[in-house]
């Protein structure tokens, strides 16, 4: 099984899918944090960061996941307040009405959490809502797969945690 470590998520990859960790480029005085994809579908290049240019690629048997890291000063917050990364989810937690950019025939999910003092979010989709019951059990064997390390404290004062 292909395991991909950066940034301090380290994911175990089940049969099928890809994935990519990366932090994007900082644009003016913002302050970019990890973002991790996962598909079982070639992702393109430039994906956005909730998918972006990739989930209209998918097809009926696919998945999209993204485990998108805010700031730490979201962490504490009512938004966050769920402890641990949802590690089962149920076919029933996947709604048309929950995508981001609804495309016929999907179905999406959103989880806000915080993991070893992170806040992140955890958004999946799957190419297809009547599919949820075979493709939920997938999304589900990635969960397992997922560790996420305490953020390093860093070196200089207002620094990000990653570079």
């Amino acid at each position: 099984m292909p395991v991909l470590r950066a940034h301090g998520i380290e994911a175990s990859l089940p049969h099928g899918m890809e994935g990519r960790i990366f932090v994007r480029p900082t644009v003016g005085a913002e302050t970019p944090y990890p973002v991790a994809h996962f598909a079982t579908f070639p992702l393109p290049d430039d994906t956005g960061d909730f998918g972006g240019g990739a989930v209209n690629l998918m097809g009926v048997d696919d998945l999209f996941v993204v485990l998108f890291e805010y700031g730490p000063e979201s962490a504490g917050t009512r938004l966050f307040a769920r402890r641990g990364m949802p590690r089962t989810l149920r076919a029933s937690d996947f709604k048309p009405y929950l995508l981001r950019r609804g495309l016929g025939g999907q179905a999406g999910t959103q989880w806000f959490f915080t993991e070893a003092g992170r806040p992140f979010t955890l958004y999946a989709v799957l190419g297809s809502h009547a599919r949820r019951h075979a493709l939920v059990p997938r999304v589900n064997a990635l969960l397992a797969g997922l560790a996420v390390s305490p953020a390093p404290v860093p070196v200089e004062q207002g620094a990000a945690p990653w570079n």
